[in-house]
């Protein structure tokens, strides 16, 4: 009997549930937000969270733990280094799972799954560099620099065919282009 044996499933073989499960968590813990379904989501948070409890631990065992799930070093060390810091205040709760809306097709129920404090990103705008005066007088505007007869001969030898800027394509992709539903 099944007792206490409670799974989600999620309507798969044991092997690629596992897989599913551990790529939720390890796109959760790149980019701190993603979006999937409420089934798989759900799924995922358990694991998401014993992994940020292992993080907070900060023990060579832990993070061997951790490389069992994640396989990836550096992941490991985002995890430990600077996801599971951010928790040691709390005692539980890391994730959330907040309704977004309904899929097209079978209508399941999608969910923003994400890290309850995620880390604010900072966009610095580069300055534009500024451009000089242009001053109305032809006398002190820089003079263009004569043509070499080396760039002529590039341009102007005859019997070669210049390559479009478009690639191997050209204009093919005007056929292919996808077409959005007329629903």
């Amino acid at each position: 009997m099944r007792h206490n044996k409670k799974r989600y499933q999620l309507n798969r073989f044991t092997s690629w549930h596992k897989a599913t499960v551990n790529s939720l968590v390890r796109n959760l813990l790149i980019y701190q937000s993603i979006k999937t379904t409420q089934a798989r989501a759900k799924a995922a948070r358990s694991l998401a969270e014993k992994l940020i409890s292992l993080g907070k631990e900060n023990s060579l065992a832990a993070k061997r733990a951790a490389y069992k799930f994640l396989g990836d070093h550096r992941l490991v060390k985002l995890l430990f280094s600077d996801i599971a810091p951010r928790y040691n205040s709390r005692q539980g709760g890391y994730t959330r799972i907040l309704p977004y809306t309904r899929r097209r097709g079978d209508d399941a129920q999608l969910v923003v799954f994400e890290l309850t404090e995620k880390k604010i990103k900072q966009i610095v705008k580069k300055a534009k560099k500024e451009k000089e005066p242009v001053s109305l007088h032809p006398q002190e505007q820089p003079k263009e620099k004569p043509r070499t007869s080396a760039a002529v001969e590039e341009k102007e030898r005859p019997g070669e065919k210049q390559k479009s800027s478009k690639g191997f394509l050209k204009g093919i992709r005007g056929i292919f282009k996808k077409e959005r539903d007329s629903l």
